[in-house]
Parts: structure tokens; C-alpha cells; sequence
């Protein structure tokens, strides 16, 4: 324990230099203003940034993405409580008791309240980061390649059967990202494959034009005729945030509760914030003794939520930066932000890059303060900025993105590649297939292929080897559980609706 503090004094001497101090609130400041825009999520702005991070240091890199990263979760609750606007899927729950509140005049109490809670979860989740990771990474110093394997092929199965809708649709998403991240030259034995001819694939598909495609050019194409303006009357004084006594006292347990399940699910491959929050708000109106006041301005249901949200948010990286196993997209993404750079994730990151490993956890506690000093007086300007069209909005963050994908190897290959994926992805999306998992395929393909290869080549081509070894049995009985569970829920599920019928309820 007083190791682990010992380090975290180191790593504020990291966070706090002044250039990586700016690109911390360089990239809150980006990323809560993210999240205050509909359909512009973290992942759109990390993949913007992401070829900004070519020419900087690892450790200011890795610093900004990670302030975009948990600045968006910070800037989503505000459309969500002042205009019932969930600018993304986790606060979709926030807007049933949020808004109500803001219909009563207390929507300062609630944005209050949120941003509370959701610091004291951040932290909590920094503490458990803090003297959980070198814990793990001890363990994982006893991991063999046949381990590895199985625990990254855990990581693939919840990624794509957990991921939302259809788990057919997320496995075959899966193998797209799969068959995306092969493409190439083999490293073992040098061999060009999947490339059909075209030598500027022979390095690869590159992370930024995936990125770039799938969650950039796709969400914009999308929801480019979205001309909707919004929060025209939304008045939120100073004085009216800070929450009453008894607020804070009638929000406490149900922080301490949605954080507890943050954390619990943090460390979960494939369980994004969306099913934590869902959770955390079931879980306080059921055992409320009042169940009717949710819906219609429940505290408690703010406060949970976004408690759960921001815990995981943080935890989400002990298995990034530990084992190399990223537990959602956006993880995924600042995975394969730490490979370009050259680092590679695991247990050797944190003694190896201690400069890294300590200066990011200090800066989720610096970049937490920042974001709570920053929402108070920009609130009114998020609202504004809501009201301006996504037809003037798009086509600049469009232009940046092509200027971008240019950047990364001086070449309108990359640009054309990032065409390419966002036509896919707007084709994907249409059919209701999730992107994500193929962004998680695509990053954890290549390391599942290589560890497997080799568990082999040390077992001599024996496959048992996967089972003798009790932590990669363990896991890979993990991936056939669930699986069954996701097939005996598909087969448990009722009888869908005739065809005739589902159209006749779709018409207006």
C-alpha cells in the first residue's frame, strides 16, 4: 500500500508538468463538449485525434484520449437532465428522472447532484485502479501464451455477444474486425495475405482509417439531416447547482450502490456503460420504498446511474492497461493509440513505462477536478452550442478527418480507406448491425492469432494444452458458458410476430 501511494506521488509530478497538465484539459475541454453533441460520441473524437497523437509523447497522448474519454461521459448528462436529449445510450436512463427534475425547477439540484456523484465514483474507481492493477499484474507474470489466448478470447465472445442486439450479428461484426486486423504481412513468416493485389495493404488496414470510418464518417452520414434546434429556454443560474443537505443525504446509498456496481462491472469485457447504468437504476427502484417517485423526478435515479457510469469508466482500464484486454471500443482504441506509439500494453507497462502507468492515474484525479470546474460556467454555452444545426457542424469535423487520415502516411490511400469504412459502416448500421465489435475483432485479432500460434509451437501442436493449465481452462470455460447462456436465452425467448403484423404496427 505505501508502494502504491509512493508511485501516485510520482505520477502527480508527471500529470502535473505543464505540457501534459494542457493536454489533459485539452482533451476534457474537447471531450465534454463531445458529449454535449448528439451522435458525436467519445470514439468519434478519439479517431479524429487519434493521428494528432503521431507526432506527441506517449504520456500526453494517452492522456488527452483518456480526458476525451471520461469529459464525454461528464458532458452526456447535461443534454440528458436540462433537455431530455440523451446524446448517448448510458444517459438514456438519466433523462427519466432528470428531466422531470428540470420540469420542477430543480435541474440545477440534479446537474449538482450528478456531477457529485459522478466525481466520488471517478474516484473511487482511481482507487481501485490504483491498488488493484499491481496486484493483477503479479498474477498475469504467470500467465503463459495458452493463458493470454484464452483470456483475449474471453474478451472477444463478451465483446460480440454482450455488444447489444442481435449476439449473431456482434460474432460476425467480430470476424469482420478479425479478418480486417489479419490483413497483411504475416509476422511470422512474412507472408503477404488478404491483400487482393493492392500493395498499399501490405503494411495492413490502418487503425485510424477503421476508426476514422466506422465511428466518424458513418455517425455524420447518418445524422447529417438532423436540423433539430434545441434548448431554446434552458436557464441555469450559479446558485441553484449546489444541492440541498438533504438532497445529498437522500443521494448518498444510492451513490455508494450505482458505484459499487461501476466497479463490479468495470473489469468486465464487453459490459459498457449502458448495461451499468440500467442496472444501478433498477436496482434503486426496486428496493425503494417509494417506487412512484421514479419517473418523475427521482433523485435517487440520477445519482446512480451516473455513479455507475463514471466507476466503470475509470475501472475500464485495469484490464486495458494490465493484460492488453480492452473492454469495450474506446478502450480499443486507446489500446491501439498505446501499439503506435510503441508501447505495448500488459503487465510489463507498469514497470517498464511506471512514468505512463502512474502520470494517467494521476491525471483521471487532475482531469476530474478540471471537468468539475469547467461545467459550472460553460453550462449555458453547451446549451447554445445545441442549437446549431449538424448540417454546419459536419462537414468541418468532416474536413478534419480526411485531413487527418492524410497525415498518418502522406498519402490519399488512408483517405480513401476511410471512405471506404464509412460507407461500410453506414451499410452496417442501416441493416442494425453494431460496429463495435469489429473495432474490438480488429484489435484483439492479431494478438489472439499469435498467442495461439505460440501455445502451439511450445505444446508442439498439442491442443490440450489449452485445457491442462487451470487459468486458460478457466477462461475458456468462461467463453463456452457463455455462449450456451446466450443461446439458451435465444431459444427462450417468444415466438416473433408475423411479418404482416409488424408492418401494419409500423405504419404512422
Amino acid at each position: 500500500m505505501i508502494q502504491s501511494l509512493t508511485d501516485l506521488w510520482y505520477g502527480f509530478g508527471v500529470a502535473l508538468q505543464p505540457h501534459n497538465l494542457m493536454w489533459s484539459f485539452f482533451g476534457v475541454l474537447v471531450g465534454n463538449m463531445i458529449g454535449v453533441l448528439p451522435g458525436m460520441g467519445p470514439l468519434s473524437a478519439i479517431a479524429i485525434l487519434l493521428p494528432l497523437t503521431f507526432v506527441m509523447h506517449a504520456v500526453p497522448a494517452i492522456m488527452m484520449l483518456s480526458g476525451i474519454f471520461y469529459g464525454a461521459i461528464y458532458g452526456g448528462v447535461i443534454g440528458a437532465i436540462l433537455l431530455n436529449l440523451p446524446c448517448h445510450p448510458a444517459h438514456a436512463v438519466t433523462c427519466l428522472d432528470g428531466y422531470p427534475m428540470t420540469q420542477q425547477g430543480k435541474g440545477g439540484a440534479a446537474l449538482g447532484i450528478a456531477m457529485l456523484g459522478s466525481f466520488f465514483a471517478a474516484s473511487v474507481g482511481i482507487l481501485v485502479m490504483i491498488f488493484f492493477s499491481p496486484v493483477l499484474v503479479k498474477l498475469a507474470f504467470q500467465f503463459g501464451p495458452g493463458d493470454v489466448f484464452a483470456i483475449m478470447l474471453l474478451g472477444l465472445v463478451a465483446g460480440s455477444t454482450m455488444s447489444g442486439g442481435s449476439p449473431l450479428k456482434g460474432v460476425a461484426m467480430t470476424l469482420v474486425g478479425i479478418l480486417c486486423g489479419v490483413a497483411g504481412t504475416d509476422v511470422s513468416s512474412g507472408a503477404v495475405r488478404f491483400t487482393f493485389g493492392i500493395p498499399e495493404l501490405a503494411d495492413g488496414v490502418g487503425l485510424v482509417a477503421i476508426s476514422m470510418g466506422l465511428f466518424g464518417v458513418a455517425d455524420f452520414l447518418l445524422n447529417v439531416n438532423h436540423a433539430t434546434f434545441v434548448g431554446s429556454g434552458v436557464k441555469i443560474r450559479l446558485r441553484d447547482m449546489p444541492p440541498s443537505w438533504a438532497e445529498i443525504k437522500q443521494a448518498f446509498l444510492p451513490m455508494l450502490r450505482g458505484t459499487f456496481i461501476g466497479t463490479l462491472f468495470g473489469a468486465m469485457p464487453g459490459t459498457g456503460p449502458t448495461i451499468t447504468t440500467f442496472i444501478a437504476y433498477a436496482l434503486e427502484s426496486r428496493i425503494s420504498k417509494t417506487p412512484e417517485r421514479f419517473g418523475r423526478g427521482a433523485i435517487e435515479g440520477v445519482v446512480a446511474p451516473e455513479a455507475a457510469s463514471h466507476s466503470k469508466t475509470q475501472v475500464d482500464f485495469i484490464p486495458t492497461m494490465c493484460l492488453g484486454i480492452p473492454g469495450d471500443a474506446v478502450m480499443a482504441l486507446i489500446l491501439g493509440a498505446l501499439m503506435i506509439q510503441g508501447i505495448a500494453p500488459g503487465p510489463q507497462l507498469i514497470t517498464e513505462h511506471p512514468d505512463l502507468f502512474w502520470g494517467l492515474i494521476a491525471s483521471f484525479w487532475v482531469g476530474n477536478v478540471l471537468l468539475m470546474l469547467l461545467n459550472v460556467p460553460l453550462i449555458g454555452v453547451w446549451v447554445k452550442l445545441l442549437q446549431v444545426p449538424y448540417r454546419y457542424l459536419f462537414p468541418s469535423a468532416l474536413f478534419f478527418i480526411a485531413i487527418g487520415a492524410f497525415t498518418t502516411d502522406n498519402s490519399l490511400f488512408q483517405v480513401v480507406e476511410v471512405l471506404f469504412f464509412g460507407i461500410v459502416g453506414v451499410l452496417f448500421l442501416t441493416l442494425r448491425f453494431s460496429v463495435t465489435p469489429i473495432l474490438l475483432g480488429f484489435v484483439l485479432g492479431p494478438m489472439v492469432e499469435e498467442n495461439f500460434r505460440r501455445a502451439l509451437q511450445l505444446s508442439h501442436g498439442d491442443l490440450g494444452i489449452l485445457i491442462h493449465r487451470p487459468i486458460s481452462a478457466s477462461f475458456i470455460a468462461a467463453c463456452i458458458l457463455l455462449i450456451a447462456v446466450q443461446i439458451l436465452i435465444r431459444l427462450m425467448k417468444p415466438g416473433r410476430k408475423p411479418v404482416i403484423e409488424m408492418e401494419t404496427h409500423a405504419q404512422p
